[in-house]
């Protein structure tokens, strides 16, 4: 079967002078049946060239459904009266969420159990279905959650009563897909935020309970750059509704005990200047980055907001990045990072001090915690080489007690992997950090088969984590590997800043580094290297596939932002006006140039170009499927090597793939196949 080839209809964009050629443009158009069909067709061709690799699909497939345990269940979390969790068996798609009523630990063996929500009876077969934020009353009695079944981000809210194990009638269509759900302290009022037409959370709403009277609309965010947000405090006492972006927060605060009250304003936004707020006691904690790059922690009565009455809690230290803030009545438990690594602070009787592990290649996170008057929290710790392990840790004592670790059912010898850190210096002199895992005898003979996995984008961190799903592939003798680029925070708040704006080429380059500085290291070559990012990850895949494609054999970019330039000058498309302050907006002609400069599918040469398979989803909101679309229909048209190139589109989904956890495993193991292919492993080196 011979690949597909997208029609070329002339179009040109045309902004400050410069005109953009554009021949697949018409692809955007969903309701165009001939679009669809294109669609299907790539769909067909990647099916028809993945034949031959499906017995290889099969092993990897199987070998990660022998890695599932028979039976997960959480760490319950302690409420007031029940103790919540979540539990998986092998052969469900979702998890069931239960709890059990006692009053200590100690009861929970012989507590009866009760399922609040089972995702297995809710999923037709082969639906799509994801719920996301569930809060249950403040008294126990109802459950409010968000359910979605077509894979945007508009989710549907539905209230549940606990007792009698009925929906009530209440249905608020059009929320959020997070922070967009909380209760009053009665259990009386729902605040919700709903979405426009562009799915941008702008609207807070209170719901009364069982009544049909008409919500009311308490506040609308009209600056179509920011979002809304609301959350509650730890102690219960308070509603936060944030507005916010990328570079500026504003938030307002309700007494959750006064649910007809009004928000309050606590800091009008400013440019530059970011908070959020906590309460303790008598307190405000303000966690902010004014005069603070890498934010500090101050506090202030409720009753007296001004800026004069904010003090430090503890003195600011420039090298320590605060992120969270978790108030207890005992204690403060704070997160952030420190030397790129995750560490967690607790501040109690005006001391702080940090938890300690002995690992030095780690990732520490604060568990799920619902009551705020107890003294023991949960945290997780995990490496590359450590199952997820959850400690109760006494915040009076720091004592920490090991409640669980993580089953990994099949052969798990960990004296037998190991996990280093390495650093590449970046084309300006930057160490770039990667860490690294693999089987003790992989680099033994020479340079091995590797994946290079990145992000670099909003901030967001790549840390070591555990995954049982990796161990086929380590066993295989691949080498897995993770550069923590500029555009994430791993080393920091101005980490983020270097990889953002007119400072986004560095992302790519230092990704490019790190890829030399594995070939240089004899960890491999440039024939046995791999690639994979999805989303902003897979904007990363495809300017290196510009820029340094010769490096890698193989790369899996998924859902990948490619069409940078059209995207951001469209206002209409979701989320668009969201990202001007991540990637800058090109109605500005220094942005617009600086973005065409490094935008994938305006870079497209005729060259060679390695092997691809690309992923999108038709309903996502947050990269448009045709935007990968036009992106392959590009290449395919200049590429000058006779590489595969896939397009595989999944016709009833969003940005995140599959809802059910085998479906998700079967594309997984299909994108490894295709990946392991290139770089040299064969059917007989996946073991089962």
């Amino acid at each position: 079967m011979n690949a597909p080839k997208a029609k070329k209809v002339p179009y040109s964009h045309e902004i400050h002078g410069d005109i953009r050629e554009d021949e697949y443009y018409w692809l955007r158009d969903r309701d165009n049946p001939e679009v669809i069909a294109y669609l299907e067709a790539e769909n067909q061709y990647y099916e028809e060239v993945m034949k031959p690799l499906q017995p290889l699909t099969d092993r990897l497939f199987r070998a990660m459904v022998d890695r599932i345990p028979e039976a997960e269940v959480k760490v319950p979390v302690q409420a007031e009266k029940y103790f919540y969790y979540s539990r998986m068996e092998k052969d469900l798609q979702y998890p069931v969420y239960a709890r059990k009523k006692a009053t200590s630990r100690a009861e929970l063996e012989s507590a009866a159990e009760e399922v609040i929500l089972d995702l297995n009876t809710m999923a037709g077969e082969g639906e799509y279905l994801s719920v996301t934020v569930q809060r249950v009353s403040p008294d126990e009695t109802r459950l409010a959650y968000l359910e979605n079944r077509d894979g945007t981000d508009k989710y549907t809210v539905f209230v549940k009563d606990l007792n009698s194990g009925e929906l009530l009638a209440d249905k608020i269509e059009n929320v959020f897909i997070y922070g967009s759900l909380e209760w009053d302290a009665s259990g009386k009022y729902l605040f919700y935020v709903t979405v426009d037409e562009t799915q941008r959370p702008y609207q807070l709403w209170r719901h009364e309970v069982g009544q049909s009277t008409s919500d009311s609309l308490l506040f609308e965010e009209t600056d179509i750059t920011y979002t809304l947000s609301i959350a509650k405090s730890r102690s219960g006492q308070y509603l936060f509704l944030h507005s916010e972006n990328k570079e500026a927060t504003e938030v307002r605060y309700l007494n959750a005990n006064e649910p007809l009250g009004s928000f309050h304003l606590f800091d009008a936004r400013r440019r530059g200047i970011q908070y959020e707020l906590e309460h303790w006691g008598s307190d405000f904690l303000i966690l902010t980055n004014e005069a603070a790059p890498n934010f500090q922690l101050l506090h202030c009565p409720v009753d007296d907001t001004a800026p004069l009455s904010r003090k430090n809690l503890f003195p600011y230290v420039e090298e320590r990045y605060l992120q969270e803030v978790y108030p207890f009545s005992d204690a403060v438990l704070i997160g952030g990072r420190e030397q790129g690594l995750t560490e967690l602070w607790i501040f109690r009787n005006d001391s702080l001090s940090k938890l300690s592990f002995e690992d030095d290649l780690y990732t520490l996170s604060i568990g799920e915690n619902r009551s705020y008057n107890t003294t023991e929290v949960l945290i997780q710790y995990e490496s590359l080489l450590t199952p997820k392990t959850t400690y109760a840790v006494n915040l009076l004592t720091e004592n920490k007690e090991c409640l669980q670790v993580a089953p990994v059912p099949g052969e798990y010898d960990r004296s037998q992997y190991r996990q280093e850190r390495l650093w590449a210096k970046a084309s300006d002199e930057t160490l770039v950090p990667m860490f690294a895992i693999y089987h003790v005898n992989s680099l033994s003979t020479g340079p091995a088969p590797l994946i290079l996995s990145g992000y670099g984008s909003y901030g967001i961190n790549s840390d070591p984590h555990f995954d049982p799903m990796r161990l086929p592939l380590l066993n295989s003798g691949v080498v897995l590997v993770t550069a923590q680029v500029r555009g994430g925070s791993e080393m920091g708040r101005l980490w983020y800043e270097s990889g953002k704006f007119l400072h986004k080429r560095n992302t790519f380059t230092d990704f490019i580094a790190t890829a030399e500085e594995l070939i240089r290291r004899g960890y491999t070559t440039s024939d046995l290297l791999a690639a994979q990012g999805g989303s902003a990850g897979g904007l990363l895949m495809g300017a290196v596939a510009n820029l340094a494609g010769h490096l890698f054999k193989a790369m899996l970019p998924a859902v990948p932002f490619v069409d940078v330039v059209t995207t951001m000058l469209d206002a209409s498309i979701p989320l668009t006006t969201l990202e001007w302050d991540e990637w800058g907006n090109p109605n500005d002609p220094e942005y617009y140039a600086y973005m065409k400069s490094y935008s994938p599918y305006d870079n497209v040469e005729a060259k060679e170009y390695p092997h691809m398979l690309v992923t999108t989803g038709l309903n996502d909101p947050r990269v448009a499927y045709f935007e990968p679309a036009k992106w392959v229909a590009r290449i395919r048209e200049r590429k000058t090597d006779d590489h595969t190139l896939l397009l595989k589109t999944n016709m009833g989904a969003g940005h995140f793939g599959s809802s059910g956890r085998v479906n998700r495993l079967k594309e997984v193991a299909a994108n490894y196949a295709f990946v392991l292919d290139k770089i040299g492993v064969s059917l007989t080196d996946v073991g089962e």
